[in-house]
């Protein structure tokens, strides 16, 4: 049980380096695009495919908006 809370075989699994949590970490990603890596990184391993792409696609979104929204105005 502990292995499905702290290192689930749909991210990697604890020996895995390129296990989602530890990539996120390490580029900083924040919330938006850690999202986005971990619902590509897992696509089709837990859920359906095409719902964690779409739901990548969402916080990959939302992210773009934010960038958008943050430029000066007249950019």
């Amino acid at each position: 049980m502990n292995e499905k809370i702290n290192h689930p075989n749909h991210y990697g699994g604890k020996d895995n380096l390129y296990e989602a949590i530890k990539v996120i970490e390490a580029w900083e990603l924040g919330f938006n695009l850690g999202n986005t890596v971990k619902y590509i990184s897992r696509a089709g391993k837990k859920e359906s495919l095409l719902e964690d792409l779409k739901k990548a696609a969402w916080y990959l979104d939302r992210e773009i908006k934010n960038a958008e929204n943050a430029l000066p105005k007249g950019s």
